[in-house]
């Protein structure tokens, strides 16, 4: 298997499992409650991969790349190319600046629990704008790259359905709608969280941060747990700096900027900022995020902006 980077063996093997887990839940729905929760965790984490795919191809050889985007599509719970016109042709042009379809302050810079879970949507409907633009552009300009977008949207909606149709054909004869359960909790709801939680890291890395600096544009976690089971994805500072940096290598880069980057962007634990956050800021209101540096939509007049 020609893969590029020896990190990414690990990539390919959480693949793998994710799949292995799907199989297992058709075969034994009455596991489904005990791994549904691991499924949702693995379709996050291919999501990330699907992240790390778009930036640095996984395997030196194209058909490889393809197939594997194509796989990664199913959990990640969208069309994988998709990535590139509103993550590394938006996002990382403009990183939560004017013009960035995933901005986190389009209606309110506030930081609230209702803004973040309402996130999720906004920026998903504001991410169209892109897409459709980039699509128009390629059926023009790049037909055989249009071909594999067309064809990975049919692959995405039509592996949904014949695993739907399979799970139906399995187990209808022996309890109603127990082929919808399997279809569902072993397959959509992990979907649904790989694509929401994705976006949802995004806000979390980028509110309340300077989008026009240098370093504090992004919010950092560095705990080991969360990037070992992320792929090194809490260092959003240095791989906004470098997207074409290997996720293996970006515990190293961070390492070097780290002086540079405003200590209230450096979080260590994951679970305790969205405690910190969402549940006590509501009755302290100093343990919430604050703006850093000038506000998103109104650039300084002298500004560094970020490469």
């Amino acid at each position: 298997m020609p893969i590029r980077h020896p990190a990414d063996y690990r990539s390919v093997l959480w693949v793998a499992i994710a799949i292995v887990l799907v199989v297992i839940q058709y075969c034994r729905p009455d596991w489904i409650w005990f791994l549904c929760p691991v499924s949702c965790y693995m379709a996050i984490a291919c999501g990330t991969i699907a992240h790390n795919h778009a930036h640095r191809a996984t395997f030196s050889n194209q058909r490889w790349n393809n197939v594997f985007g194509h796989v990664l599509t199913i959990f990640y719970g969208y069309p994988t190319l998709m990535w590139v016109p509103t993550h590394n042709l938006n996002h990382h042009r403009y990183v939560n600046r004017p013009g960035d379809a995933t901005a986190t302050w389009r209606y309110t810079n506030k930081h609230s629990l209702w803004v973040a879970l309402t996130y999720p949507f906004v920026s998903g409907y504001f991410q169209s704008g892109p897409i459709r633009d980039y699509i128009e552009r390629v059926k023009h300009r790049k037909p055989k790259l249009y071909t594999r977008i067309r064809f990975q949207y049919a692959f995405w909606i039509g592996t949904f359905a014949a695993l739907g149709i399979l799970a139906g054909a399995i187990y209808h004869r022996q309890q109603a709608g127990l082929g919808l359960y399997v279809w569902f909790f072993s397959l959509i709801v992990p979907a649904i969280c790989s694509s929401t939680t994705i976006m949802f890291f995004n806000f979390i890395q980028h509110v309340h941060t300077d989008a026009w600096s240098e370093h504090d544009h992004s919010r950092n976690f560095t705990g080991k747990w969360f990037n070992f089971l992320f792929f090194n994805n809490g260092y959003h500072t240095v791989h906004h700096n470098h997207p074409g940096l290997h996720w293996s290598k970006l515990l190293q880069a961070h390492a070097k900027i780290d002086s540079s980057i405003d200590p209230r962007l450096k979080e260590q634990n994951l679970v305790w900022f969205l405690f910190r956050q969402y549940v006590l800021s509501a009755f302290v209101s100093s343990m919430g995020t604050k703006q850093i540096g000038s506000v998103p939509s109104t650039p300084p007049e002298s500004s560094k902006l970020v490469p």
